[in-house]
């Protein structure tokens, strides 16, 4: 059984659901980082912000393709809550890879704003398992191509600046 019928989860999930959708939770998270969080607020965020983004596109655009798993049966959601699932592969998460690569971007440039994103981050990954849209293996596998996508941005050394006078010269 992927769903439990529980009424706390049925009015918490449900909100969690549609923060996550089109990663506006993470898009509003890193406005927010780079708008208050000063330098350290604006490495923060686009860490987080790349990461995801490379996340989503090994999840979605590289992993989906690559293993077609059929999402849980609706028979197994005893809340009923099922219309709204995608048809897209069940394997992996991509909701959970994207909030995953935003957290573990995050925390090292701000470990403030990376515990305090943790909690939609949780929320996103038990919501897909509730909801019927995922198998608890497909929000590991999730968890894991997020993990993998933010080492993959961390590791990437920042873009360095030119000394001054260097640009015009290498222009010409």
């Amino acid at each position: 059984m992927t769903g439990w019928d529980s009424a706390w989860a049925r009015r918490l999930l449900p909100p969690v659901e549609r923060a996550a959708e089109h990663t506006k939770v993470w898009w509003a998270a890193a406005l927010t980082m780079a708008a208050g969080g000063g330098r350290r607020g604006r490495k923060a965020a686009a860490a987080g912000v790349t990461a995801m983004a490379v996340a989503e596109l090994l999840s979605n655009g590289v992993a989906k393709q690559l293993v077609q798993r059929r999402r849980p049966p609706a028979e197994w959601i005893p809340h009923g809550d099922d219309e709204d699932r995608p048809d897209s592969s069940s394997f992996p998460s991509g909701h959970t890879a994207a909030a995953v690569a935003f957290t573990a971007a995050t925390a090292p440039s701000w470990p403030w704003a990376g515990a305090v994103c943790a909690v939609p981050m949780a929320l996103v990954a038990i919501e897909r398992v509730h909801s019927g849209a995922h198998y608890p293996s497909d929000v590991a596998a999730g968890a894991a191509v997020g993990l993998t996508a933010a080492a993959l941005v961390r590791a990437v050394p920042p873009p360095r600046r030119l000394p001054p006078g260097m640009a015009s010269r290498c222009r010409g």
